[in-house]
């Protein structure tokens, strides 16, 4: 592994040389106090070190051990790797093709409820995209009481509260559109992608006034629609009294004061406010900030008109209702000039019975299966090949047909079926009941 020395409009950048693809890790997009707005990086002192990943959100993990606190995710995604955290955690990493010029690109926001997760998992990696002449770049943003208090006394002077973790998300993208060029991609061909509530900041995004035209494509699994139909945004002031209970939590007398405490006073203190109230899911996410999201920008009818692609897996959380949210954005898509894709993951992973857990198709997306610890077959690593292919070719051009899969049909009722025999077919509404209602998948 050597080094490499790339002149960007911020500045000189060294990341790290690969034999097929080159590295830059942790670099700081933007910067934020507590509550405060992103403020986008524009230049730096002297050659950034982009060898190491930067720090990520403070989240349980950040407090507590995740192997006791989320044994299962820890050990499809997380064992045997270190992560540091900080407020402060806007950077990004990026993997390119060296010596290319006006490459697609994919820039991905992971999921985690909003209240979890980071852009350097084990199973989160744009190596092979690179290697393919795609550039891939992964993004950290603030979480939970850090990326999403919504109490109305932090509005600020124009009237946007909120949000803040998408606020770092746009920031990012507009780091991308800015600099990417110099690292060989094509500011004008951008994938946004995302899963759960990643798939959902993309549902969000790609709606917003603050991102009209900045996007050739969309990607969203596992997310799609959730907060156009189902957890709507709510008002900041509806979440006053959910926040009035952490400022209490917290022993102090306002937001202000609550401001100043210390991460883990302000964790746990949202923590304990959480397990009090069965909706606090809903209180720690996108709201209507008055930019990003408003009253008449974000609904089943604003879908814009772009090549979108959805999927779920056949055992994803509540399967069935994924499966009608996903057939509502896709048939909303119907009359729009360019397609709408849609798939469903139906291998049930090898080494237990978790089944097509949720998100477990990263791992194909991304062909990171080599990361996990599952005894995959060969079969694994083809559909992993095809749901790679796929993506590439969808970033290149807006279609996800390929020499790798069968002939994928725009729209919804026929969604292309990823699995030991890969094909389009109607949805199998029977077994994803089945998979809701029976408690297949897994456990965690």
């Amino acid at each position: 592994m050597d080094n490499i020395i790339l002149q960007t409009p911020c500045g000189e950048i060294k990341g790290l040389k690969f034999e097929n693809h080159v590295e830059f890790r942790g670099i700081k997009y933007a910067t934020a106090s507590r509550w405060e707005y992103p403020v986008e990086t524009r230049s730096w002192n002297g050659v950034y070190d982009a060898t190491e990943y930067g720090e990520c959100s403070y989240q349980r993990r950040g407090f507590e051990d995740d192997e006791k606190c989320n044994a299962f995710y820890h050990k499809e995604f997380r064992k045997g790797l270190s992560f540091t955290y900080s407020e402060d955690c806007l950077f990004l990493n990026i993997w390119a093709p060296e010596n290319k010029k006006d490459c697609p690109v994919i820039v991905y926001i992971h999921g985690g409820s909003f209240t979890g997760g980071s852009s350097n998992e084990g199973h989160i990696s744009g190596a092979h995209f690179a290697k393919d002449g795609v550039i891939f770049v992964a993004l950290n943003y603030r979480l939970g009481p850090f990326g999403f208090c919504s109490h109305p006394d932090l509005t600020n002077k124009d009237g946007i509260c909120g949000n803040f973790g998408l606020f770092d998300q746009l920031a990012a993208i507009k780091w991308v559109k800015n600099n990417i060029s110099a690292f060989g991609g094509n500011p004008d061909n951008i994938t946004l992608m995302g899963q759960s509530a990643g798939a959902m900041s993309v549902d969000i995004l790609i709606s917003s006034e603050e991102c009209k035209n900045m996007f050739a494509g969309a990607v969203m699994m596992s997310g799609a629609a959730l907060q156009r139909a189902v957890a709507k945004p709510e008002s900041p002031e509806k979440t006053r009294k959910f926040w009035d209970t952490i400022i209490s939590n917290a022993k102090v007398n306002s937001m202000e004061e609550l401001k100043k405490v210390d991460v883990r006073t302000l964790f746990y203190a949202w923590s304990d406010a959480c397990k009090a109230d069965k909706l606090s899911m809903l209180h720690t996410m996108p709201v209507k900030d008055g930019k990003i999201i408003t009253d008449s920008n974000f609904n089943m009818k604003t879908i814009p008109d772009m090549p979108i692609i959805l999927g779920e897996t056949i055992t994803d959380m509540l399967p069935i209702i994924l499966e009608g949210l996903t057939r509502k954005y896709a048939k909303r898509c119907k009359g729009n000039k360019n397609p709408c894709y849609v798939y469903n993951f139906d291998r049930l992973l090898p080494g237990d019975n978790a089944g097509a857990w949720h998100s477990c198709d990263l791992l194909y997306s991304f062909s990171t299966l080599e990361n996990n610890w599952r005894p995959f077959e060969e079969v694994d690593f083809e559909i992993s090949k095809q749901m790679h292919d796929m993506l590439c070719a969808f970033a290149a051009n807006q279609n996800p047909n390929c020499d790798s899969i069968p002939n994928w049909e725009r729209g919804g009722k026929m969604p292309m079926h990823f699995c030991e025999n890969t094909h389009t077919d109607k949805w199998n509404t029977k077994q994803l009941f089945s998979n809701t209602f029976g408690n297949k998948g897994a456990e965690f």
